[in-house]
């Protein structure tokens, strides 16, 4: 449902709102991010309004400024984790649902995560990931019928789907405060984050395709929470 404006999510708030909140003064304000010519952050449109008009607006110039179209799917990708932002598996896992509309089947997404030092954001959602780990819908989704624990913490089943390439393709994590250990119970591949820095340092590499010095060709993202990527042959319609 990423990457489109109309999606059953969306139809299900919209009627909430017209059934529930017509008599109430709500205004929603919706801002588009993106990057000016020198790299930074910037504020490319501000939609303001009291129905759904300003989503759409909003949404529209989302598509032009956020999101990339590929014309082929990507053989291996490495994604730039800012330590600044980024310390849990639930906020670096952003480079896997940003990108596995782009990723190719028994490719690899590599996220370079320096500050990565957790799985959860709180201590309860740190546990659950641990005790269950991200290997794919069916899986979680019997968990939850089996163990109360994950029934009643739901936005944690919801990130362990989430976080899940569903077995099509492999994530490593590089990260900076985690072990082997850790990081291959949780479902993923591990790799030495500064032996992986040597080799795909984020002050060389520009965003979008990268030739490397051996001749492999990578996809290099520096703000994956800034955008969504996907090839052609994944948007059918």
């Amino acid at each position: 449902m990423m990457g489109r404006i109309d999606t059953p999510v969306r139809k299900v708030l919209n009627y909430a709102a017209d059934l529930f909140l017509k008599t109430y003064p709500v205004v929603y304000v919706h801002t588009v991010i993106g990057t000016d010519s020198g790299g930074r952050l910037a504020v490319k449109g501000l939609f303001i309004s009291d129905d759904e008009q300003g989503f759409r607006q909003a949404a529209e110039l989302s598509l032009k400024v956020n999101f990339e179209i590929l014309d082929k799917p990507l053989k291996k990708v490495v994604v730039w984790m800012d330590p600044a932002e980024f310390r849990s598996a639930w906020l670096c896992n952003k480079s896997i649902y940003r990108t596995r509309m782009a990723i190719a089947d028994k490719g690899e997404l590599i996220v370079l995560a320096p500050a990565m030092k957790e799985f959860g954001e709180d201590p309860q959602i740190d546990s659950l990931i641990r005790k269950y780990g991200y290997h794919g819908t069916p899986r979680v989704l019997a968990w939850v019928k089996e163990n109360e624990d994950l029934r009643d913490n739901l936005s944690a089943a919801a990130h362990l789907i989430h976080g899940s390439t569903e077995g099509r393709f492999k994530v490593t994590y590089c990260p900076g405060a985690l072990t082997k250990e850790e990081i291959e119970k949780a479902g993923y591949t591990y790799e030495d984050l500064s032996s992986m820095m040597k080799k795909y340092d984020p002050e060389k590499l520009k965003d979008g395709f990268n030739t490397m010095p051996d001749g492999e060709e990578i996809y290099f993202i520096s703000r994956p929470a800034l955008g969504l990527w996907a090839w052609k042959g994944k948007l059918g319609d």
